[in-house]
């Protein structure tokens, strides 16, 4: 392959990266915790909802809700993170480039 082959396949690879990337950033990655805590997570990892069960506002669940919420979030995350991998996998062959 001469240089300028790779350049282009270069510039390829480069868009569709791009493009995948785009998507994953308007994803929403939806968990839910103990049927008390449901978390929306977009692709570009900002928080787009965080749905409480009324029954779960007990000030007694204060610290198991905190714990949910947390929980949920880093779940979500660890998948963002997992998507990131197999878009930079199916683009480039190799593993992850972030």
């Amino acid at each position: 392959m001469n240089m300028q082959q790779m350049i282009i396949q270069a510039q390829k690879m480069q868009r569709e990266m791009q493009k995948k990337q785009k998507e994953l950033e308007e994803k929403e990655f939806t968990i839910s915790k103990g049927g008390a805590v449901t978390v929306i997570v977009k692709g570009d990892k900002t928080v787009k909802s965080i749905d409480i069960d009324k029954d779960a506002l007990d000030p007694d669940n204060k610290e198991m809700v905190e714990e949910l919420i947390a929980l949920a979030i880093n779940e979500a995350v660890e998948q963002i993170k997992a998507a990131e991998a197999a878009i930079s996998e199916s683009v480039t062959g190799n593993g992850p480039l972030f």
